[in-house]
C-alpha cells in the first residue's frame, strides 16, 4: 500500500522544540526503510511550516491552526490521490490539521471516526483544564466544545460527533476533564480494558460499521514508562510495545484507515531517548504490516 509521509516537526508552533524534535529524529534514523520493511510503499513525502511572517505573537492557538492548515492540504492531497497519510507529529495538536484535510477531501459531512490511543484525554477544555496546557484540548476541539479560533484557523469545516470519537489507553484524567467526557458519548477505553482486547474490538468494530474512514491518533505515551522512558508526560500502568501495537492492527484490519497519526516521542534525554526511539520503531514494524488497504 502506497502511503504518503507528513512531518509536523513541532511543539505547539514552535520547530523542533522538545518533542517537536521527534519526526526529524524518526527520519534520521531511518524511519522510510522501516515502513518499507513493514509492507508500505512510501509516496510524496511531506512537511509542514510555519512561516515567521504568518506567526501572530500571542496567538499560539490560532498559530497552531495556521500550521494545521498547512496540515490539512497535504492530507488532502494525499487522500484524492488514493493514498494513505502517515503523519509524524511533535505534539496532539496537529491532530486538529490532519481532520481537517481529511474533511476537505471527502466533504464534512461524511462520517469520520476517531480512534484516540493516549495515556491522558486531551478532552480539557479553557473552562476544565487545571494547567491550561493546549496539548490537553486537541480532541475537545476536534469535538467543537472549545477553540473556535483554532478550528477556523486549521480549516476544520465541522466538529466530529462524539459518538463517533473513541478514547482508549487512558489512565490520567483531571477530575472536570472526566465529569466532561460522562457528560458526552465519547467511549473511553481504560489501559486495561486494551489489554484484554474484547471490549476494544467490539468498539472498533462498532466504529468501523457506522463511519466512512477512520483517523488513528497514537501518542506514544500511551506506552508504560518503561517503554517510553523520555515522555514529557509519563503515566504509570500503560501498555507495553505488544499491547498497543495489537491495538494499532485491531484498527488498521478494519480498512477503514485513511490517515495515521503517531505524536510525542521526545529524542533527547540520551539513553532514555534512544530507549525510547527503539520502542517507537518496534511498535510500527509490529503494527503497521496491518495497514493493508484503504477505505474506497
Amino acid at each position: 500500500m502506497l502511503v504518503d509521509v507528513i512531518s509536523v516537526p513541532y511543539r505547539y508552533d514552535r520547530h523542533g522544540e522538545g518533542i517537536g524534535g521527534g519526526p526529524d529524529a524518526l527520519r534520521s534514523a531511518g524511519l522510510l526503510d522501516r515502513l518499507r520493511g513493514a509492507g508500505l510503499s512510501v509516496g510524496t513525502e511531506y512537511a509542514a511550516h510555519l512561516p515567521d511572517e504568518e506567526r501572530e505573537e500571542g496567538r499560539t492557538a490560532v498559530n497552531i491552526g495556521k500550521l494545521g492548515s498547512k496540515t490539512a492540504e497535504f492530507v488532502r492531497s494525499s487522500r484524492a490521490a488514493h493514498n494513505g497519510a502517515f503523519v509524524l507529529a511533535g505534539d496532539d495538536t496537529a491532530a486538529i490539521g490532519v481532520v481537517a484535510g481529511l474533511q476537505a477531501a471527502v466533504g464534512a459531512g461524511t462520517p469520520i471516526g476517531i480512534v484516540w490511543l493516549d495515556a491522558h484525554g486531551d478532552f480539557n477544555t479553557p473552562e476544565t483544564s487545571y494547567s491550561g496546557i493546549l496539548a490537553g484540548m486537541p480532541l475537545a476541539i476536534l469535538a467543537g466544545l472549545a477553540g473556535p479560533l483554532w478550528r477556523e484557523a486549521a480549516g476544520l469545516a465541522a466538529p466530529v460527533a462524539t459518538d463517533r470519537l473513541i478514547l482508549a489507553g487512558t489512565r490520567d484524567l483531571d477530575e472536570k476533564e472526566a465529569e466532561l467526557l460522562r457528560s458526552t458519548d465519547v467511549r473511553v477505553i481504560t489501559a486495561q480494558d486494551v489489554r484484554t482486547g474484547s471490549s476494544f474490538a467490539e468498539a472498533i468494530i462498532w466504529l468501523a460499521g457506522r463511519s466512512t474512514l477512520l483517523y488513528l491518533h497514537v501518542d506514544l505515551d500511551v506506552l508504560d514508562p518503561r517503554f517510553i522512558p523520555s515522555a514529557s508526560t509519563p503515566a504509570a500502568d500503560g501498555l507495553t510495545v505488544d499491547e498497543l501495537a495489537q491495538a494499532m492492527r485491531t484498527v488498521l484490519e478494519t480498512g477503514k484507515v485513511a490517515a495515521t497519526t503517531v505524536t510525542s516521542l521526545n529524542p533527547g534525554a540520551g539513553s532514555r531517548g534512544q530507549r525510547s526511539l527503539d520502542s517507537a520503531f518496534a511498535l510500527l514494524e509490529k503494527a503497521l504490516p496491518a495497514w493493508k488497504s484503504l477505505p474506497v
